[in-house]
This record gives structure tokens, sequence and C-alpha cells, in this order.
């Protein structure tokens, strides 16, 4: 797909055009100037075809600032990347220097260039929008990214501008042909082609685990400043996300997606997650939100871990969200050269099994999530060995977990291992215990299993905790929380 990349100075509304082009609020808005700092892609329709968007921060050129540079720098890769660009400006606000140096920069490019005067609302404003012209760019469009006004004029010009692509390669023939005829097993297998052609779906979503799930999404989440961006970009083997030390640089939340093996694995990288009491502006209380989302659309969590300070009430809090949401967990344990062979405070290498019963011990109910020691920075060095085999280790990890969340196991399987287990051994009062007729895996992602007892009543945590244990030991499901439900016989589930 041709990409489309949308530029411009700082709080002039670029976010805003983003966001009402793909249909999303992938973009976080607000008045706060600088919020977009990463490259944010995302996908739009216009005539009939379809485009790559991407959203740029707010570039002010020779900056000598950290952040600024390195939101100029992201923006210079989207440059080169795209075959069109769109300028964005605020008509409420004087031209100045930055805007013309910022244009000499496009037209060093033989990309076409389209000016974008944003928040044009009503006929005085348009005249206004003609002052732009000024900046010597020949299409120029009055528009307002809030109410949609002068959309489609700016989209019709960009469309004409990129020739479109009459030939389809012959692998890409083939790719749709074999997913027609997958749909067509599928909705042979469900009784769906028996159907009028109308009525028929999409390929639906598999849920019972026999089939390889085509793309498995990772949220990198963690406090702020533990090292969630620089593990993107060594897992990517790029810089798609900025890395500095200042707490809270990752605001938006950065895609990339690593073929592996495969398989295609989607890393996302979210914004630090703190305390409401700690986040004082607001894009910054927006953006542990869009964490939180994104956290509750992904299939494995990867939970970053700073070994230089420990375990923190907050690492427990984050993980608790992980867990409560149904996605399945990995613990990284970033930074561990800092603690063993870059030690520089005199004390003696941290030792893996002590760090890791400590965690165990602050981290209980996440006893099933592998944990893993690395230093994303060093595997993100050329030269160093053992850390590149640290991040093949995480990859490995993510495709089994990934593998055991969509794991099934059947009703007769199911009901062989109830006979085995003693249930004698559970730790759970006489009173308190309830008798398992059969039970049943009823979904996957995450596995959930329910229980046809003599009583509707919630089961007691440790029993629910005694049977876990021994689901686990006979059929695994490594990384992935289990659910219960309870249904008494002629009764309803609990």
């Amino acid at each position: 797909m041709p990409l489309v990349a949308i530029v411009g100075r700082p709080n002039v509304g670029k976010s805003t055009l983003f966001n009402r082009l793909t249909g999303s609020r992938r973009s976080i808005v607000g008045d706060e100037p600088g919020i977009t700092r990463d490259r944010i892609y995302g996908e739009f329709d216009w005539d009939g075809r379809r485009f790559r968007l991407v959203d740029t921060g707010g570039i002010i050129p020779d900056d000598p600032e950290l952040i600024p540079q390195e939101i100029y720098n992201q923006a210079k890769v989207a440059l080169e990347e795209a075959d069109a660009l769109i300028l964005v400006v605020d008509v409420r606000t004087e031209l100045a220097r930055p805007d013309y140096d910022l244009v000499r920069l496009l037209q060093r490019s033989t990309k076409p260039v389209f000016l974008a005067v944003n928040k044009v609302e009503g006929a005085a404003m348009e005249a206004e929008a003609e002052n732009f012209r000024k900046l010597g760019l020949r299409e120029v469009f009055p528009i307002s990214s809030e109410h949609g006004l002068g959309i489609g004029e700016l989209l019709d010009a960009v469309t004409a501008a990129i020739p479109e692509e009459q030939r389809v390669s012959e692998s890409a023939s083939q790719q749709v042909s074999a997913e027609a005829e997958l749909r067509d097993e599928d909705a042979a297998s469900t009784g769906e082609l028996d159907q009028p052609e109308e009525k028929r779906g999409a390929a639906k979503t598999r849920t019972h685990g026999e089939f390889e799930q085509l793309e498995t999404s990772i949220a990198i989440i963690g406090r702020p400043n533990v090292g969630k961006s620089t593990l993107l970009n060594a897992l990517t083997g790029t810089s798609r996300a900025i890395v500095s030390p200042i707490a809270g640089t990752t605001r938006d939340a950065v895609d990339e997606v690593v073929e592996f093996e495969g398989s295609q694995l989607r890393f996302v990288d979210t914004a630090g997650i703190r305390r409401k009491g700690k986040t004082r502006l607001m894009a910054e209380k927006l953006s542990v939100v869009m964490a939180r989302r994104h956290l509750e659309a992904a299939d494995v969590a990867l939970l970053v871990i700073d070994a230089t300070e420990g375990v923190t009430a907050s690492d427990a809090t984050i993980g608790g969200y992980a867990h409560e949401s149904g996605r399945s967990v990995i613990i990284l344990v970033n930074k561990w050269d800092a603690v063993t062979t870059g030690r520089t405070d005199g004390k003696p290498p941290a030792s893996k099994e002590i760090f890791e019963k400590q965690l165990r011990n602050v981290l209980k109910y996440l006893s099933y999530a592998p944990v893993l020691f690395l230093s994303a920075r060093e595997a993100g060095e050329a030269g160093h060995g053992a850390a590149h085999k640290a991040l093949a280790r995480v990859l490995r990890e993510v495709k089994t977990v990934a593998a055991e969340r969509r794991k099934r196991v059947s009703t007769g399987q199911m009901n062989r291992f109830l006979e085995r287990v003693d249930f004698q051994r559970a730790p759970v009062p006489m009173s308190k215990r309830v008798r398992i007729f059969y039970m049943t895996q009823a979904a996957v992602a995450p596995p959930t299993f329910v229980l046809f007892t003599d009583r509707d009543v919630k089961p007691h945590f440790a029993f629910e905790r005694f049977l876990e244990n021994q689901i686990r030991a006979a059929f695994g499901f490594e990384g992935t929380p289990i659910w219960f439900k309870v249904k008494a016989r002629g009764g309803e589930s609990a």
C-alpha cells in the first residue's frame, strides 16, 4: 500500500487528522504541544483504494534538546518511507521561520507535498488560509480535522498524485486464492456453505486451538523507564521507538511486526503505567489509559522489571492488570548486566535464583509465568552474542506461551484426568468442598473450564488453586491464567 505521512510543527492538529482518516483514537490528542513522539501507523480507504498513514511528532528542525531531536529523527524516517506528504499548519498561528525551514526540508525530496491549513471553520478563516501560500506550496487545502471539513478535497488530490499499481504479483494472487480456499474449508466444516452467499461471513476466528493463529499480539508493559522501548528496538532490530533516560518518553503505543520461525509476532510498546496521582499532564493520563487498552487487546504481555530496582508494588499492580484481563504473561528482568557483569558498586554479582525467589514471593499470582533475564541495551548492540541469544529465548518463549494459550483439551481427556485426581488432598474444609461430576474446556485464550458440580456455589480459592495446579501438571498451559466456571446440575453458572 502507498504510504502517506502527516508532518508539521507541534500542536497543529496532526493527530486529530490521523484519527479522523483512520477512524480510530490511535493517536493521543490534546492541547499540550509535543504529545506525539514516535511514528504511529494506520490505514484508511479513499476512492476505492487503500493507503497506509503515518502520524509523526511535531518537527522543530535544529532543536538541540534530546526529545525534539529524537522526534525529528523519527519523522525523517517517515519522510523517507512516504509516497506523499501532508504538511499540517494551524490557521490561527502566524507564519514563523520554523514553518519556512520545514517547507525547505520537505521540498528537498521529489515527493508531492500538500499543505493542509487546519482549524478552518468559516468563511473568515478560509480567507486567512490564503496567507499560507507564502510558504511557496502550490497545493493548499483549508480543512478542519476536528469537524471533517475539506478532508475530501485533500484526499482527492493525494490520491491523484500517487499512481495506482495495476499489477498484482503472482505470489499475492496465490495468497488470495489460498485464503479463499481456507475460508471455503472453514465454511464447509461449520455448514456455512449451505447458507446463501450474501449471509456467509468472513473467515471466522479459530477459538478451539486446532489451527495456528496468523499473528500474535504482544504488549510490552511495565513501569516508566524500565527499558520497554529499548526492548522493542532490540526485538525488531530497528530504532522504532524513542529511547531516553527521561521517564515517560513513550506516550502513544508503538507497534512493529517481527517474523520468527514462521510466525508473525506484533510487539506493542506501551507507555509506562503509573498511579493516577503520579500523572499530571493530560497526555500522561491518556497514555496510561491507552496502555491498559492495548494490554487488554493483546495475547501475551511481556512484564518488564528493572533489575537495579528489584520488584516493586507498582510491578505487582501492573502484573495484576495482565492477570485479571486473562493475558498470558512472561516476566522479563531487564538491565541484568547492571547487577552482574557491569556492576560498579563493589557488591558481588546478583544471583538469578535469589532474584527469582524474591520475585515469585511478590508476584505469587503469576506463578505460571516464565521468568527470563536479559539486557535489552546490550542485545540491541553489535557483538553481544549472549544478549542476542537471550532475545531469541524471548521470541521462542512468546511462541510457546501463545500456543499454550490456545491449547484445547478434549472432554474425554478431562474426565480421565478427573478420575486420577485425589481431591482429598485439597487443603479445603469439608463444608467448602464441592463434588465435580465432570468438567469440560469451554474456551481458549485464556483456557476456561466449566465444572459441573453438586452445588451452585463458587469453589473455595484453595480448591481452585489445587485444581489449577493439577491441570498444569497434566496438560501444561505454561504462561497463561486458567479460568473456572461452575454449573450445578440443573442450575446456572456461578
